[in-house]
């Protein structure tokens, strides 16, 4: 039986290394923490549980069609529900506007709110899911780095539409060109976010990802995000793929130019030791793959060169206190989001005035926090770490965000948290291995950003293959699952 290692348990990991044993092969992944998941993990403290990474779920077929690969039933191993509210929405001048799942309603629904006509905005709807259509099959569901994906007729139709997809204008730009309300240009503008992208350098044809969320809907697993993870973790025990927790690969082992295994060594003063196997696959970061896995490999400069998506600064906040007017999700966005975001990406600084997003899963999983409490995951963008003062930062972020949430919801947060932890950059890198803490690998701050992503068949080394947030297609959870995928498929087919 062929062996395959994957290194690392991120999202991808774990689809890939589902994918790789319905092939037949004998999978082992090998995970540096003493949990699966990656940045899919919690932490329980003081009677309060907090998802620690996405707190975001679309797309569920993409989880469950796993399951269904072994013939098994998804809802015997996990379970969801869908969203009827998406989001919240908070400006500074206190106006607020519920976001709902029913696209007909939420139509209607914002156009009183932004003051634009119902028919511009059911327009911009109607051009967002055609361009998803429209440019899946190229950007997203195969590699933009094999010949085969530009023969299909798909690509083909793709490429023909490309003049009129908007990827050469910015989102911002042509969001603007779509809506005189600054607010709803805001609202749009905030999907450049999903990638860790500015929306006034990233592309237009990230005004595909709302189809995603508004049309397609937004869901909730029933045990929290955790259970993405944790599902797939345990049905692929089940299926034989063996997992070696608190082990880190220190090198990939190549002979000829070609992959032939691994070497690890035990995080508690393990010997080392090597594993062969006739495919290795990293879910790691492409940045720590090349710079420490394969020291004898010239790492790209475009790897090294890249900027880096935004990072995160994350507050894990318990609450005495349940806010009727708060859901699942909740954003309060910045006085200027143009000056968020070149605070960001061009002076590499924690934004003066942050969009806050706010994820409480008690809302949906009361058993998360203690009755009459909620538990708050208080996020805002921030730079990837190029030697920042994090700690100052993390204390004057605390203050500019207590500030503004007492004053839109007219209450003293400061007396309500109960418990805090945080994460931070710094500590996002020593968890995941993320070069920088950058959560999505690279940005997506260019029109060529997709094709200069980490293709997922190395060019250089033959055997050898990535999948996961810092390679093609990108982060986030469904664009994680489509790389393992994608790369299964490219490994099913030199077989």
């Amino acid at each position: 039986m062929k062996k395959a290692i994957v290194i690392g348990s991120g999202i991808a990991g774990l689809a890939c290394s589902l994918r790789l044993q319905k092939q037949g092969y004998l999978v082992t992944v090998i995970e540096k923490n003493s949990y699966p998941g990656g940045k899919l993990h919690s932490i329980q403290k003081k009677g309060y549980r907090f998802d620690m990474g996405p707190s975001l779920f679309t797309m569920p077929k993409l989880v469950t069609e796993l399951f269904e690969l072994f013939d098994e039933n998804p809802d015997t191993y996990f379970k969801y529900k869908k969203k009827e509210v998406v989001c919240h929405y908070f400006w500074p001048d206190g106006s607020r506007f519920t976001s709902v799942a029913n696209p007909k309603q939420w139509v209607s629904d914002a156009s009183i709110f932004f003051n634009e006509k119902a028919s511009k905005l059911e327009r911009y709807l109607k051009k967002s899911a055609l361009k998803y259509r429209v440019t899946a099959p190229l950007f997203i569901e195969n590699s933009l780095h094999e010949l085969k994906t530009y023969l299909s007729w798909k690509t083909a139709y793709a490429l023909l539409k490309i003049p009129s997809l908007d990827i050469f204008k910015s989102l911002d730009h042509y969001n603007q060109s779509q809506f005189k309300s600054v607010k709803l240009q805001q609202f749009f503008n905030r999907f450049a976010t999903y990638n860790g992208s500015s929306p006034y350098q990233a592309s237009a044809v990230l005004s595909m990802i709302p189809s995603l969320e508004m049309l397609q809907g937004t869901y909730f697993p029933c045990e929290g995000m955790q259970a993405i993870s944790q599902s797939l973790y345990h049905f692929a025990e089940e299926k034989g793929v063996q997992f070696l927790l608190e082990h880190k690969v220190t090198e990939i082992i190549c002979e000829q130019n070609k992959a032939t295994g691994v070497q690890i060594q035990g995080l508690n003063g393990g010997e080392s030791s090597v594993i062969h196997a006739d495919i290795v696959v990293s879910n790691a970061d492409v940045y720590h793959t090349y710079k420490h896995l394969l020291p004898h490999l010239k790492t790209p400069k475009k790897i090294t060169t890249q900027e880096r998506s935004s990072s995160g600064l994350i507050f894990y906040w318990g609450i005495r206190k349940e806010f009727s007017e708060l859901d699942l999700h909740n954003i309060f966005f910045s006085e200027n989001y143009q000056r968020e975001f070149e605070d960001i990406f061009e002076h590499q600084r924690a934004p003066e005035d942050p969009t806050i997003y706010i994820n409480i899963s008690s809302k949906e999983k009361a058993t998360d926090a203690p009755q009459g409490c909620e538990n708050w995951f208080v996020m805002i963008n921030v730079p990837a770490n190029s030697g920042q003062d994090w700690t100052l930062i993390r204390e004057k972020a605390k203050e500019q965000i207590i500030k503004k949430l007492n004053k839109l919801l007219h209450t003293q947060l400061e007396t309500l948290i109960e418990t805090e932890e945080f994460l931070d950059p710094i500590k996002i890198e020593e968890n995941t291995a993320a070069f920088g803490g950058a959560l999505y690998g690279t940005s997506s701050n260019s029109t060529q950003a997709a094709f200069l992503r980490q293709s997922n068949r190395s060019k250089h080394i033959k055997n050898l293959f990535f999948c996961g947030g810092s390679a093609h297609p990108g982060g986030g959870i469904p664009l994680c699952l489509h790389s393992a995928k994608i790369t299964a498929n490219l490994i099913e087919s030199q077989s």
